[in-house]
């Protein structure tokens, strides 16, 4: 396998580079959301004129076509750099998929452009109260009327829903139906009569999270994705972004830094020569290894013109080990000084919602087993139990 770059690929890399150099600048310290979220649209706005939000969408959409090496390029040189987050990345890394894969030429004409921009914030109406790792038990109704659904039902862990413009929403639509059948994917205009979103304030004391209730909420049927009663279909789609295609290089990029800049704190401290402590560093650093092993396989699917499939959760899995290997390693090394480090203290409460969020690990580790290593299935409970 030759991981070098081309000469076009360091080419590009240098562009980039070049381009985030000149532009990126720091946010601003707030502990605002709205503020924050301001700030971030005007940043993703600057990074689409220029052309570099949805690089590897198709040229009619706004894109530039890059390959899937591309995109990792990009997006290691943007972690590189310091640069903040997309505010829309709900809308970037899991709605444009989506609608790229099962949305019409019209759909991705009409939300493509405003989702680069950040215009147009979305969010992802998954999660249920009882149907959270067990996505295929949810219970919010589409009920089919003239021209289009009523949405009956409740959302919840619903990121950044007090901003976002449209939500991809997941509801049952064939009434008797259990599991993954009967289910559609529909994109709900967040300001409809009959929502109510409520924000949730969790360990770190941020509320980025939202339960959202949903009372008769009416959605258009051009609005439906894919087939009707098919959304299993469309949602895996989602859910395999969420699980696998974001990290290549950014996170291997942002973790190095967090690492690298931890050796330097324990060496600093003489703390390098205690076994427990070189003992979690290098646990650490052998579980980003073997992300950056998972990235390159699937940078190579991808290249390959494969959509990611059950291997994502692979890469989920790994992700969420890696993230409290060296959250924990850092509160190791700084010891009782550690809370009053506030990025590190921080880091280390976040990364308990790693194991969580985008699926359980529990749960990834059941895809692993039955859909990759051919293992038995998980007892199933019976329908009505």
């Amino acid at each position: 396998m030759d991981l070098s770059l081309s000469e076009d690929e360091r080419r590009f890399a240098s562009e980039v580079r070049t381009w985030l150099e000149a532009n990126v600048q720091p946010p601003p310290d707030t502990e605002d959301l709205a503020e924050q979220v301001a700030w971030g649209r005007t940043w993703q706005r600057r990074l689409a004129e220029a052309g570099w939000v949805g690089i590897d969408w198709p040229v009619r959409y706004g894109g530039r076509g890059a390959s899937p090496l591309q995109v990792a390029i990009f997006n290691g040189e943007y972690a590189r750099s310091g640069a903040a987050q997309l505010v829309n990345r709900v809308g970037i890394n899991l709605a444009a998929p989506t609608l790229l894969a099962h949305g019409t030429p019209e759909q991705c004409t009409r939300w493509l452009p405003a989702i680069a921009s950040a215009q147009d914030i979305w969010c992802q109406l998954f999660s249920e109260p009882g149907a959270g790792s067990d996505l295929a038990g949810l219970r919010t109704r589409a009920e089919k009327v003239t021209d289009g659904w009523h949405l009956h039902g409740q959302k919840v862990w619903t990121s950044y829903a007090q901003f976002a413009r449209y939500g991809l929403c997941l509801a049952r639509s064939e009434a008797g139906t259990t599991g993954s059948q009967g289910l559609s994917l529909l994109v709900v205009p967040m300001d409809s009569p009959g929502i109510e979103i409520r924000p949730l304030v969790q360990i770190t004391g941020d509320a980025e999270f939202n339960e959202v209730f949903l009372d008769q909420v009416f959605v258009p049927d051009d609005h439906l994705v894919g087939a009707a009663g098919r959304g299993w279909a469309v949602a895996s789609t989602t859910l395999a972004h969420e699980r696998g295609t974001n990290f290549p290089f950014k996170e291997e990029v942002v973790h190095e830094g967090y690492l690298a800049r931890l050796f330097a704190e324990a060496a600093r401290r003489g703390a390098l020569d205690e076994p427990e402590l070189s003992d979690a560093l290098v646990d650490a650093y052998v579980s980003l290894v073997v992300l950056r092993t998972h990235n390159w396989r699937t940078l190579s699917n991808l290249a390959r013109g494969r959509e990611p499939g059950p291997e994502s959760s692979w890469v989920k899995l790994t992700w969420s080990d890696m993230t409290q290997h060296l959250s924990q390693a850092a509160l190791d090394v700084l010891g009782a000084d550690s809370p009053l480090w506030g990025r590190w203290s921080r880091q280390w409460l976040w990364s308990k919602s790693a194991s969580i969020a985008g699926g359980t690990s529990e749960v990834q580790r059941t895809i692993i087993g039955e859909r990759i290593l051919g293992l038995p299935r998980e007892p199933r409970p019976r329908a009505g139990a």
